[in-house]
């Protein structure tokens, strides 16, 4: 991609009532653009690093056997009161709507209700079982507060997975299996050594369910980190009673701000009762459908990435997810220098690595520079007339201080050895 030619454009300030980290770097590197509280286009850039982190999580969901689908948006009443949850005074974060003949419809802030009753046409006996369903979604919540950037918005993309299982014991298996998927999605996406298993509240249907809970300054959670299990305890279920379930000591706890960005849990056959989703054993009786919920928000694992791992420079992406992985300077107006900087841009191109080429002119050095560490894509590559004079291009990696000249061979040695 041409620098001259993307539809972005970095910014020295952003709007003035967003406090967020994430969204003040995101919005000044044009990543995406902010419409309104709670709700943001993702613009080229931005709509690059999304892409990648939920492919991310649909690899990892498929892994596990996981089948993708997408259901709608528009809710009808009528599904949604068998449950109660149709009321405000049980859930106050509806965004309602008419029909032109005054039909009262919702906006889908979760899925557990229209898709049991979807599940109703394809469960009908232990041979259908177990099956797990997910999907990236549109959610609409009406946040009371949204002013954490793309971490909490009223209208957002989900991952929601649902898992249909003949009983507890089968449900345990696919639940494990998830929660070892959600740990390879945070590795991947470059926060794994920051994200915790967090326990907290498993409601009336198990002792607890899992969050995963990623360490910063800008979380909204107070957790207890067992830094020697590796795990944590949510603030809300610290208790005498969960330290000795867990076999953790008080003393080896400490606190720290996190912000969820994941969880999973135990719903049990709730959803399956209210909708009669039974199924016929090898024996003949019938049986409620035993379910679980697994969810994840592309974006806000987006906006948790920039909180972790900028500076006062930028952004600094991990690979996996960075929108490019070379972002490719063009220092200086020698025409020599020129084009072999559009040699190196072509070879880049030809192996299948993912370069954005700054090839802006009338820009200083020192303004390509900047741009560079704010959009923080993985390798910083310059060539200039200083590069050349010194017999290659200059590489540098976003984290470090200090760049090195190499060879174009070398380049695409390193960069091929990183893939």
């Amino acid at each position: 991609m041409l620098q001259s030619k993307l539809f972005t454009k970095t910014k020295k300030e952003v709007p003035s009532d967003e406090v967020s980290k994430n969204a003040e770097l995101l919005i000044r590197g044009g990543f995406i653009n902010k419409e309104m509280a709670g709700a943001y286009s993702y613009l080229p850039l931005g709509l690059r690093t999304l892409s990648k982190i939920i492919q991310i999580i649909r690899e990892e969901m498929d892994a596990v056997g996981g089948q993708e689908i997408t259901l709608t948006a528009l809710q009808d009443k009528t599904t949604w009161e068998k449950t109660d949850r149709w009321s405000d005074e049980v859930v106050d974060i509806w965004f309602k709507t008419k029909l032109k003949n005054e039909t009262e419809l919702g906006l889908g802030f979760t899925h557990e209700e229209p898709l049991t009753k979807l599940m109703k046409e394809y469960i009908s006996s232990y041979r259908d079982l177990p099956r797990s369903v997910y999907q990236f979604q549109t959610k609409f919540r009406n946040e009371t507060r949204a002013k954490s950037g793309i971490m909490r918005c009223r209208e957002f993309i989900m991952k929601d997975l649902y898992s249909f299982a003949k009983d507890e014991e089968e449900h345990k298996k696919i639940y494990e299996d998830l929660k070892e998927a959600y740990k390879r999605i945070f590795k991947r996406a470059g926060i794994g050594h920051l994200t915790y298993v967090t326990f907290a509240s498993g409601g009336v249907f198990s002792k607890y369910s899992h969050e995963f809970q990623m360490v910063t300054g800008a979380g909204e959670d107070t957790i207890y980190v067992a830094e020697n299990k590796g795990i944590a305890i949510n603030k809300e279920v610290l208790t005498d009673e969960v330290l000795e379930n867990l076999g953790v000591d008080r003393a080896d706890l400490v606190e720290q701000r996190a912000v969820e960005v994941g969880n999973i849990f135990t719903l049990g056959t709730r959803f399956s009762e209210a909708f009669d989703l039974m199924y016929q054993t090898e024996a003949g009786e019938k049986k409620p459908v035993f379910m679980g919920s697994y969810g994840i928000g592309p974006g806000r694992l987006m906006g948790t990435i920039v909180e972790a791992l900028s500076d006062d420079k930028g952004m600094i992406w991990p690979e996996e997810v960075a929108p490019f992985k070379v972002h490719l300077l063009l220092l200086g107006e020698n025409a020599t220098t020129k084009e072999e900087a559009e040699k190196v841009y072509a070879l880049l191109e030809e192996k299948d690595i993912e370069v954005l080429f700054d090839d802006r002119t009338g820009v200083m050095a020192g303004e390509k520079f900047a741009d560079a560490d704010l959009l923080g894509i993985p390798y910083r590559v310059v060539v200039s007339d200083r590069s050349l004079k010194e017999g290659g291009i200059e590489v540098k990696k976003r984290t470090e201080e200090k760049g090195k000249n190499i060879s174009v061979e070398d380049l695409i040695s390193l960069l091929e050895a990183k893939s």
